[in-house]
C-alpha cells in the first residue's frame, strides 16, 4: 500500500517515513501545500496523512480542493492543534480521521489499518481475514488453516494488497502503483517472482494468473 504524508516538520516526517515504511508500506513525503494539492489528486495513494499547518496552502484547504473534486481516498488528519472546533472542521472538510501529535506509532498504525480496511469493505475486522488467510499486520505473518506462515517483507505488502483487493482483477502495472515509492526502481518481473514465492507458501490455486490483464487473488478453499 502507498502513502503520502504531507508534514513540513522535517524530523517528524523522517520518522513517520521509517515507523511505516518498517510496517510494509511505500511512502512518498512532501512538505508544501500547493505540490500536496497536486500530487495527492494525481498519484494512486491509498491514504494520505495530512497536516493543518503547512506553508503555501493549508491542510484544510487542500482538503476542502480534494473533496470537491470527488478524490474519495482515505485521508488521515495529523495536527498539533487540540481544539475542538479544528477536529469538526477537518471532519466536516472531508477527513476519515483525526490524529493529535504527539501520538504513539502504533497507534498511527492501528488507525491507518482500520481506514484502509474500511476502505475495501472489511469493516469492524481487527485484522484482515479473507478467503481463508488471516494476515497479523503486527508481526507481518499469515495464518493458514491454523498455521502460522512467515513472509518477506516484500511478501507481507504484496499479499496485504491482494487481500484487501480479493477476487478483483490487478495488473502488474496497478501493483507497481501501489507498492512502491515514487523514488523506486519498478520491475514488473519482480513481482512476478514474488508472486510465485507466495504461491509456494500458500498454494498455486490462491492467485490466478490471467494472461494478458494481470493476477486474480482468490485465496485457499476451507479445509
Amino acid at each position: 500500500m502507498r502513502l503520502l504524508i504531507v508534514e513540513d516538520n522535517v524530523a517528524l516526517a523522517d520518522e513517520l517515513t521509517a515507523d511505516l515504511q518498517r510496517a510494509g508500506y511505500a511512502v512518498d513525503w512532501l512538505a508544501d501545500g500547493r505540490d500536496a494539492l497536486y500530487q495527492g489528486a494525481s498519484e494512486p495513494y491509498d491514504l494520505i496523512l495530512l497536516d493543518l499547518g503547512l506553508p503555501g496552502k493549508s491542510g484544510l484547504e487542500i482538503l476542502r480542493e480534494w473533496r470537491a473534486t470527488g478524490m474519495n481516498r482515505p485521508v488521515l488528519i495529523l495536527t498539533a492543534r487540540d481544539h475542538w472546533a479544528e477536529r469538526i472542521d477537518g471532519l466536516k472538510a472531508g477527513a476519515d480521521d483525526y490524529l493529535t501529535k504527539p501520538f504513539h506509532p502504533e497507534e498511527l498504525q492501528l488507525r491507518i489499518q482500520a481506514l484502509l480496511r474500511r476502505a475495501h469493505g472489511q469493516v469492524n475486522q481487527p485484522q484482515l481475514d479473507v478467503a481463508g488467510l488471516q494476515l497479523d499486520e503486527a508481526h507481518q505473518t499469515v495464518i493458514k488453516q491454523g498455521e502460522q506462515i512467515e513472509l518477506t517483507a516484500a511478501e507481507f505488502s504484496l499479499l496485504r494488497y491482494f487481500m484487501l483487493h480479493c477476487g478483483k482483477i490487478i495488473s502488474k502495472s496497478q501493483l507497481n502503483d501501489h507498492l512502491y515509492d515514487g523514488e523506486s526502481e519498478r520491475d514488473s518481473n519482480v513481482i512476478e517472482v514474488h508472486v510465485n514465492h507466495l504461491r509456494s507458501k500458500l498454494g498455486k490455486s490462491a492467485i490466478e494468473t490471467k494472461r494478458g490483464q494481470g493476477y486474480r487473488f482468490i485465496g485457499i478453499d476451507s479445509p
